[in-house]
């Protein structure tokens, strides 16, 4: 039974080299299943999280493609609308407009050419038939003049028409015009929201007013953790229901007056702000930014600087909410990865843990098993020894019954004949011992 217990298990083992085979004991086999373990582990992880981060990155580029060339198909559509409905409303109004003057000018010369006809007819007929004809040229004469007040009427009603929808039309595109510059430019002097508050100030309240609808779980708070020399402005950190973080966001506002001498580029601070995202472990580091109005390249929206720092973005206040909204959606897709990686990093840590135990438990059985077998090996030994001195105390024993059975032969096999044999002095005082009577009894 315990050289069962102690047989060691191996295992075959075939080199993909040489074709060779060769075994090894249970230990050697668990380590090199360990290690491949481990290794494929290993890789699958980190070419999982490479792809979820070009996938994450992937999306956000393009999801910030897409808002741009939304707002520019709606400014393009809106301006092709604006001038559309200009030039259907002013050929519409021409076109009506003219078909009313031809036909009242048609009228006109009809009438103009009746009182010809009747004037000249008015010689060839009497005076009742004068007078009869010029009130009818009256009427006619004073129905052409309603008509050709009408017509002035009409032109004018056409003219404050067509002036009416020209400001109508250029009050709407001056507002699109204004509109389209704030996107571009972004200058604080031109939001209304900003009037009165600080940068800093108006992040806040612009991402309070959303919280509790879109961030319900978020953390948005100013970083005051100065330990390592430097903060940044904001924290943002957004988790799901079961506690994962989605994304987290090191914010830094900068601002500042169109009357400041020294004028400062986004540029001076995108170092510091790295530093700072990498120091508070956050994922992203975004820069919102005022500086630079006049640079086309931060007033077209949202702009990477991934080429001098990983993960790193330049937004205008206005695009504060939306490269939030676009960072989370986007880390959204990648979550279900980073959920089953830390399920696979658990369960191998569980495998680990229960090899880990079972190998401590197989450890220390055959530790007490050693102890154990010792023991019960010296307690042999010792019973042996016993069982050696009480054989030689049985020997010694059975000697001595020996003995004594000889000397009680002997002592059986004694007579007075045999002791007084050859000896006739004690013979005779035996003789005389037997031939004296006992004394009497008292």
């Amino acid at each position: 039974m315990l050289s069962d217990f102690k047989a060691i298990t191996m295992h075959e083992i075939i080199c993909p080299h040489c074709g060779k085979a060769f075994k090894i004991d249970e230990a050697g086999y668990a380590d090199i299943l360990k290690q491949v373990r481990d290794s494929d582990f290993e890789k699958q992880l980190h070419d999982r999280l490479v792809l979820a981060e070009q996938e994450k990155r992937t999306a956000v580029e393009l999801a910030v493609t897409q808002a741009l060339h939304a707002i520019e198909r709606q400014r393009d559509a809106l301006a092709s609308e604006l001038d559309q409905a200009k030039r259907d409303k002013q050929a519409t109004a021409e076109l009506a407009a003219s078909t009313l003057q031809v036909e009242l000018q048609k009228a006109a010369a009809s009438k103009d050419a009746e009182i010809q006809r009747l004037n000249a007819s008015l010689e060839a007929i009497g005076v009742a038939q004068k007078l009869a004809i010029t009130e009818a040229v009256n009427a006619v004469e004073k129905e052409r003049d309603g008509l050709k007040s009408s017509l002035e009427r009409t032109e004018l009603e056409k003219q404050l028409s067509e002036k009416s929808l020209k400001d109508r039309y250029e009050i709407q595109i001056k507002d699109r015009d204004d509109m389209i510059e704030r996107l571009r430019d972004m200058k604080a002097r031109l939001s209304t929201k900003m009037v009165g508050e600080t940068l800093e100030q108006h992040c806040e309240t612009e991402f309070n007013r959303i919280r509790s609808t879109a961030f319900p779980r978020a953390y948005f708070e100013k970083d005051n953790d100065a330990r390592t020399g430097s903060k940044g402005d904001y924290i943002f950190r957004d988790l799901d229901d079961a506690g994962t973080e989605i994304v987290s966001i090191m914010f830094e506002m900068k601002n500042e007056s169109d009357s400041t001498a020294t004028k400062n580029k986004n540029e001076d601070f995108l170092k510091e702000l790295d530093k700072d995202r990498t120091e508070k472990n956050c994922e992203y580091a975004i820069l919102v930014s005022l500086l630079e109005p006049e640079n086309e390249l931060y007033n077209t929206g949202i702009v990477d600087v991934f080429h001098r720092y990983p993960k790193m973005y330049v937004v205008r206040p206005q695009f504060f909410i939306p490269i939030i909204t676009l960072l989370r959606n986007a880390a959204m897709n990648s979550l279900k990865f980073k959920t089953e990686l830390a399920l696979v990093k658990a369960q191998n840590i569980d495998i680990t843990n229960f090899e880990n135990n079972l190998e401590s438990f197989k450890s220390g059985f055959a530790k007490n098993f050693d102890l154990a077998s010792r023991r019960f090996q010296t307690a042999i030994e010792e019973i042996d020894k016993s069982i050696d001195h009480l054989q030689k105390t049985r020997e010694a024993l059975v000697g001595a019954d020996r003995n004594l059975r000889l000397a009680n032969d002997k002592a059986q096999d004694v007579t007075i004949k045999k002791l007084t044999r050859g000896n006739p002095t004690m013979a005779e005082k035996f003789a005389g011992l037997e031939n004296k009577e006992p004394p009497d009894a008292d």
